[in-house]
């Protein structure tokens, strides 16, 4: 299955500082890391941005999905990153080690640079970037993370090859883009306006999310999925209508908060929603 998170580029409205928005999105790629996410989405929420917008925070996310080996390099220094240090650290399970030197070993890069003649040139674990050619029927675009053999590395033999890569990939597009994807599989919206998620409906859904994949939407601070997309609530007790969604949920049908923070109700809803049998 594939599994997609999306939030709003208005997700750090309320934070105090560069720092505290820096930490919170820290653990919003926690919250991505530890339910296996495969794509983190950011979606324009203009209205509801204040001095931080969506460049900020799609660029952390970026950065804190970095293997930590190749942040300096491809990253550099940006205002952006001023407190990255704040960052909890994801601990994505490596490939075969950084410290693997032996022929064949599997690590993953990022692509720099679409050529043409179907390469790409990759920074990696390697001393120095490299160009590689993209295996038939692979498509990368550049900012993708890639899985690389590494045959021998003096000199330096190499080759991308088509298998899953730990961790999860960050993208800027617009709402309904990300929903109609062909893989987008089951389309939640959660809200507190949404229906509330059962114990006896949870089964059901759990295996259809299992077999079909799922994409999840959040709101921000103060301005939740229903302000985003001009939703009228009426009533808090039923089910709210709106584009593109599968199901509107609530997944936190008990909460004792006014407001629940979005990497709070990240962690509460994909903890749910990927629960197996």
């Amino acid at each position: 299955m594939t599994l997609t998170a999306l939030v709003p580029s208005s997700i750090v409205r309320e934070a105090e500082d560069k720092r505290e928005a820096t930490r919170k999105l820290g653990y919003v790629a926690r919250a991505a890391t530890v339910f296996r996410a495969d794509r983190l989405v950011v979606f324009p929420d203009r209205e509801g941005e204040r001095r931080l917008g969506g460049e900020f925070v799609e660029t952390v996310l970026r950065y804190a999905a970095t293997p930590p080996h190749l942040r300096k390099d491809l990253w550099g220094r940006r205002d952006e990153l001023e407190y990255v240090g704040v960052l909890p650290p994801l601990r994505v399970p490596s490939m075969t080690g950084s410290e693997s030197d032996g022929s064949g070993s599997l690590t993953q890069g990022i692509v720099t640079e679409v050529g043409p003649d179907g390469r790409v040139r990759v920074n990696c674990e390697l001393q120095h970037p490299v160009s590689l050619h993209v295996p038939p029927g692979m498509e990368v675009e550049e900012g993708a993370r890639v899985a690389i053999r590494i045959s021998s590395r003096e000199p330096v033999r190499a080759r991308i090859v088509d298998e899953p890569v730990p961790g999860f990939d960050v993208s800027h597009t617009d709402l309904e883009e990300a929903l109609g994807r062909a893989d987008a599989g089951v389309t939640i919206a959660t809200s507190r306006h949404g229906e509330a998620l059962t114990t006896s409906w949870l089964p059901q859904l759990a295996s259809r999310i299992e077999r079909e994949g799922a994409t999840v939407a959040f709101g921000s601070p103060g301005r939740g999925l229903p302000a985003i997309l001009g939703v009228d609530v009426e009533d808090a007790v039923e089910p709210v209508d709106g584009p593109g969604f599968d199901l509107w949920l609530n997944t936190i049908p008990r909460q004792g908060s006014e407001v629940v923070r979005t990497e709070e109700a990240m962690f509460a809803s994909l903890a749910t929603l990927t629960l197996t049998e």
